[in-house]
């Protein structure tokens, strides 16, 4: 079922976003005089096709990972007389660059009016309080601790755990991060030093030491598994775990380490239930881990203490606050995604961290899951970076052509064919490159 989630909300998502990218082409290319031949969604087989009133033949390809549209070119089309006024190859520069530049510049007006609804609907948010303190690490270097409350990160202010994410990825790199945290009322300058800071599979604030502050889990079950070994051995949800073999439980921290030490053991568990205590016996099932060691799963989720009062809050904005945030956190997202690409290229951030297909239809499933206004921040975020990917000075992309387009404007002439042939067979297999290696990353990940 996750799995099905998955790709139907990373089809929508991404039938949506080329959909956009796709019609700020065409919608230019028509305001610019230019015959649009097809306007397609999808590669391969077509599965549905018709031909509009203007001419245009619309296409939804078999294969949902693309589009493109298709314009009268006399660079590859034989194109009679009557007909070079709409050809995209006899337009001005200016009107060419316009055209190629409309794809981006729509994927990034679509964000901006994505997040414009996001924050009038409200994000349900967490401050960012830390919790655990890792010993030896660079947040307890800089002597971070429990209960602070992070307020900026680099005279950048930040009010939930998602805006900290965001600044920190932008300080990889770095060899500090400067902070400044709430403690006991006061606020207090921190600088965390980044000489060891690796940042794997996206751990950010782990890999610097520390987590973000949760309610503890307590010892009473709130979920049983109906395939688990507890839903076999007469677990009910509200039991209360009170002994593991004779040796009483203090903690869930503790009740996980005897479950997972004890894959195919027998444990003799008491519980208590409706007042009275339960002896139930259960042999943890074994679930392997990547490793290969042996790991004892039960089939149990526990209930948590109460967030702490003011802790979780609702992002939310009037109309005009929200057409203006909108605008700031597009662009925001736009330099963050430009520097995080700037951070691949230097080696800041190693190519381990490059994620896929695989890994964006994990991200739009989990999304999906968690509600529309997570959905359509996903998408916000996907359709920033499919706008800006598209400006890299790849020549088979949106940003190669720009780049042959911006020279001839300086040069008064166009690139040569030959020049352009060999630079986009140089950005195709530029381009099969990262691909390859972002499907290698997200199949390590499964």
């Amino acid at each position: 079922m996750d799995i099905l989630i998955n790709v139907v909300s990373f089809l929508v998502a991404l039938g949506i976003l080329v959909f956009v990218h796709e019609y700020g082409h065409y919608w230019v290319a028509r305001k610019n005089g230019v015959e649009v031949l097809r306007f397609a969604i999808g590669f391969g087989k077509p599965i549905y096709s018709w031909i509009g009133k203007n001419g245009t033949e619309y296409v939804i390809g078999l294969i949902p990972l693309g589009g493109y549209v298709r314009m009268l070119d006399g660079r590859v089309d034989d194109v009679p007389e009557h007909k070079k006024s709409v050809s995209f190859d006899q337009k001005h520069v200016l009107r060419r660059i316009s055209i190629v530049a409309a794809g981006p510049l729509a994927n990034f007006i679509f964000a901006v009016v994505l997040i414009f609804v996001m924050l009038l609907i409200g994000v349900p948010a967490l401050k960012p309080v830390i919790g655990d303190v890792q010993e030896n690490s660079a947040a307890a270097e800089a002597r971070l601790q429990t209960n602070d409350l992070i307020i900026k990160i680099d005279d950048n202010s930040v009010n939930d755990w998602s805006s900290v994410q965001y600044k920190l990825i932008d300080q990889i790199g770095n060899p500090t991060i400067p902070m400044s945290v709430m403690r006991n009322e006061k606020e207090l300058a921190i600088n965390v030093k980044t000489a060891q800071w690796k940042v794997e599979d996206g751990e950010l604030f782990s890999s610097l030491g520390f987590t973000p502050f949760s309610p503890e889990a307590t010892l009473s079950l709130n979920y049983i598994d109906e395939n688990g070994p507890a839903k076999a051995a007469g677990f009910l949800v509200d039991d209360l775990l009170v002994a593991f073999d004779e040796i009483e439980l203090e903690s869930w921290s503790q009740a996980v380490e005897i479950i997972t030490d004890s894959a195919d053991k027998a444990i003799e568990a008491k519980v208590l239930r409706d007042g009275s205590i339960q002896t139930l016996t259960v042999r943890p099932a074994n679930r392997p881990t990547q490793e290969g060691f042996s790991q004892g799963y039960l089939g149990v989720a526990p209930k948590f203490e109460e967030w702490p009062k003011d802790y979780v809050f609702t992002n939310q904005y009037a109309i005009l606050p929200a057409i203006s945030q909108s605008f700031v956190k597009t662009w925001d997202l736009i330099k963050l995604t430009f520097n995080m690409i700037g951070k691949f290229v230097t080696g800041a951030i190693g190519l381990e961290n490059l994620s896929g297909p695989i890994a964006i239809a994990q991200g739009a499933g989990i999304s999906a899951q968690s509600g529309f206004v997570y959905f359509i921040s996903f998408m916000a975020l996907i359709s920033v970076n499919l706008g800006v990917v598209n400006l890299l000075p790849l020549p088979v992309l949106d940003g190669g052509h720009l780049m042959y387009f911006i020279i001839e404007l300086i040069r008064g002439k166009p690139v040569s064919d030959r020049v352009q042939e060999m630079g986009f067979r140089f950005g195709a297999i530029a381009l099969f490159m990262i691909m390859g290696i972002a499907l290698f990353n997200d199949f390590g990940r499964l």
